[in-house]
C-alpha cells in the first residue's frame, strides 16, 4: 500500500473509484458528491490554497483516496474532509485509518482548528472509522456542500 498525493495521471481512476463505491451505497443521484464537477479533474481541485488530497494504492493501482478543502459556506477554521472513498478491495486494511490520521494532522497543518464530514446512515464501516477517530456526530449539516443527500453529519476538533 502507498498513500502519495493525488497527481493528474490519477484523475480518472480516482474518479472510476468514487462513481463505483457511491453507487453501491444507494448514492448515485441528486445531492450527493457523484455530482460535483470535481470529480473528472480531483488534481486540480486538490491544488489550491488549504486543500489536500491523496490516493491509495495498492500493487500499483488507485483504490481510493481522500483529502480536504475549508469548508463551503463555514467558518475559516473549519475544513470538510472531503470525497473519501475505498473500493472494497482495499477496505478493512488500515488504509482508512492511515488516510484519516494524514488528513487530520495536514488539515492542522494548514492551519484549520476542525474538521467536518458528511456521510450516509448506511456506511457503517465508514461511520466507525470516523468515531474512532474523534469524530461527534451531529444534529444537522453545515455549510452549503450541496449533498442533501446526506444524512449523517460529524465534526472534531483537530
Amino acid at each position: 500500500m502507498s498513500l502519495r498525493p493525488i497527481e493528474p495521471r490519477d484523475d480518472a481512476a480516482i474518479a472510476a473509484v468514487i462513481r463505483e463505491v457511491m453507487p453501491s451505497f444507494g448514492a448515485a443521484g441528486e445531492g450527493y458528491a457523484i455530482n460535483d464537477p470535481e470529480v473528472d479533474f480531483m488534481s486540480r481541485a486538490y491544488s489550491a490554497d488549504r486543500t489536500r488530497y491523496w490516493v491509495v494504492e495498492l500493487d500499483g493501482r488507485v483504490v481510493g483516496g481522500g483529502g480536504f478543502a475549508p469548508l463551503e459556506g463555514g467558518s475559516d477554521d473549519t475544513c470538510e474532509l472531503r470525497k473519501m472513498y475505498l473500493l472494497p478491495i482495499a477496505r478493512g486494511r488500515g488504509f482508512g485509518r492511515e488516510l484519516v490520521s494524514v488528513c487530520l494532522s495536514e488539515a492542522k497543518r494548514c492551519g484549520f482548528r476542525r474538521m467536518y464530514l458528511e456521510t450516509l446512515e448506511n456506511m457503517h464501516e465508514a461511520r466507525r472509522l470516523y468515531e474512532q477517530n474523534g469524530f461527534c456526530r451531529l444534529p444537522k449539516p453545515e455549510g452549503h456542500t450541496g449533498h442533501f443527500g446526506c444524512n449523517a453529519w460529524y465534526a472534531r476538533e483537530l
